[in-house]
């Protein structure tokens, strides 16, 4: 059955092979994007040509923006199926270089932006016991690297929000779940990233972090330019969410192929060990 899909930060990157998958399978797909009628006008432009697609602006970090932006998409179409949540933005640096201002920004995108988008939709989902949530996350909220901790923490918290609600909707009749890509090569590595701001204080670390730099530069290279994952495996992915029987899609669904496996079997290790602890709760 053909579904009404809200994909947020579809200029380029998952979002836009997210909008191409899913409008070629027939579904009425509302790209979002911030400033599609600025800087991003060329990539709406190329998306709202497509068929079964339109290009909606909408900016996560403002509510009156996501607010607009949904009451246009009921009015339109009354009614959302699937809300995938992939706006988010990177930032690298050693923690103690971030402001808190710059860990706001982080936040604001890749929590808070979540958290509008979820809020706007949940009350007509739940009233109709009908909908998914498909929130992009990534490998790095379950395992944290160096030189990027503002950025996982972000994530780390956004697994959170989704992990602890997944309980509470699945009795309303929606699922919100979510989707864990390792290491792909998007248009988010060469955006502006929100990066430590206090000057001097990474230098100070010295000769350490220069290596750690180093070594995390050679792998990460040889990810993206040797392995190269297809990031159309992301929207696959999520198109196979989309498609699977309500009630059996997983909370998470990872996705880290330069892990060889490694992720599924830390996914499934850990959700065993949690049951038992709240086993042991009764819970």
């Amino acid at each position: 059955m053909k579904k009404v899909i809200l994909i947020t930060g579809s200029s380029t990157g998952f979002g836009a092979l997210m909008v191409r998958t899913f409008a070629r399978e027939g579904h009425a797909v509302i790209a979002t994007m911030r400033n599609a009628a600025g800087k991003n006008a060329a990539y709406a432009q190329t998306l709202g040509a497509l068929q079964n697609t339109e290009v909606i602006d909408l900016d996560v970090t403002d509510d009156a923006s996501v607010s607009n932006a949904v009451k246009t998409v009921y009015a339109r179409h009354g009614k959302i199926d699937v809300l995938i949540n992939n706006a988010g933005i990177y930032g690298g640096g050693v923690l103690e270089s971030y402001t808190l201002p710059q860990i706001q920004k982080l936040f604001d995108v890749n929590v808070w932006g979540v958290h509008r988008m979820n809020n706007e939709v949940l009350p007509r989902m739940r009233a109709a016991k009908e909908g998914l949530i498909i929130t992009i996350s990534s490998q790095v909220g379950r395992i944290s690297l160096p030189l990027q901790s503002a950025y996982n923490a972000s994530k780390f918290a956004l697994e959170g929000l989704i992990e602890g609600s997944y309980a509470e909707l699945l009795a309303q009749g929606v699922e919100s779940v979510l989707l864990e890509p390792g290491g792909f090569l998007t248009d988010i590595i060469t955006k502006v990233h929100v990066n430590g701001d206090r000057e001097g204080i990474q230098e100070s670390y010295g000769t350490s972090i220069t290596e750690m730099q180093q070594r995390m530069m050679k792998a990460f290279t040889r990810i993206f330019t040797e392995a190269a994952p297809d990031p159309q495996l992301v929207a696959d992915a999520a198109l196979r969410l989309v498609d699977m029987e309500k009630g059996k899609r997983p909370l998470r669904t990872p996705l880290d192929i330069n892990s060889k496996g490694v992720d599924i079997e830390y996914n499934n290790t850990t959700e065993e060990i949690k049951e038992r602890w709240i086993s042991a709760y009764g819970l």
